[in-house]
């Protein structure tokens, strides 16, 4: 077994997770991978049972598969495989994306940014180090950078990418943080975990990564997730200035 579980959350990505999986297991660093299927039509958890077949053996599992009732938000999906990661013993936890608009190439530098330089959150980040996103629209690119902006401004957390979904926790943030009284569902949840491990006093860290928009499969943002973020990082402020982080 690995030290370090990879989570995907999927739903309806067929074109993408044969060759996401493939890509996460053929890293430098050994990783096992979490897929959190919400039930998709597409038949994305049938791909991935019959990938287990190729990298699971009868003493050594490394290819997971948790198959849900149906789309219960990417919020609750991660935190479902937190859960997992902590009772297996994982000490490092990734979160990415399956449409490889997070570079696999990039899960070895978030791990050593934890393991081996001290941090106990690593944000893969579009914009430590000016905007680094590709095939965006610019509306699309301006929303998702002054969204990070406007989350800085409301709540005084030092972190760019706010919104960043390529992140590593160390396990003892997982098993600090309240995870089962996470308040978002959406993308917003996002920002509440990053916002709770500042709140902690853990370590951050950003990881300058470029993100290339998704070819192929639909994005799953809408304007509902949006508001969630705007109206949600306002409530989230008001409820830490009543809330003791020790």
């Amino acid at each position: 077994m690995s030290n370090a579980l990879v989570i995907i959350p999927t739903f309806n990505e067929k074109e993408n997770i044969v060759q996401i999986v493939e890509a996460v297991m053929s890293q430098p660093k050994d990783f096992d991978l979490l897929i959190v299927d919400d039930n998709s039509p597409d038949g994305t958890a049938t791909l991935v049972k019959e990938l287990q077949k190729t990298y699971n053996t009868a003493t050594e599992k490394k290819l997971h598969l948790l198959q849900r009732a149906g789309k219960l938000g990417l919020g609750t999906a991660y935190i479902e495989g937190f859960h997992i990661a902590l009772r297996k013993g994982y000490d490092y936890v990734l979160e990415m994306d399956a449409d490889f608009s997070h570079d696999p190439r990039d899960l070895n530098r978030l791990y050593l940014a934890c393991a081996e330089n001290g941090f106990d959150l690593a944000v893969g980040s579009r914009y430590s180090s000016g905007v680094n996103v590709v095939n965006w629209p610019m509306k699309r690119v301006l929303m998702s950078y002054f969204a990070s902006k406007y989350v800085r401004f409301v709540t005084g957390i030092p972190i760019h990418d706010t919104t960043a979904g390529f992140v590593c926790y160390k396990k003892e943030v997982l098993n600090k943080i309240p995870l089962d009284n996470i308040k978002f569902v959406g993308y917003a949840f996002q920002i509440e975990m990053k916002f709770l491990t500042w709140k902690y006093k853990f370590k951050t860290t950003e990881v300058p990564i470029i993100f290339t928009d998704r070819t192929l499969g639909q994005s799953k943002m809408s304007v509902g997730i949006f508001k969630e973020g705007f109206l949600g990082v306002i409530q989230m402020a008001i409820r830490s200035w009543f809330t003791k982080y020790d």
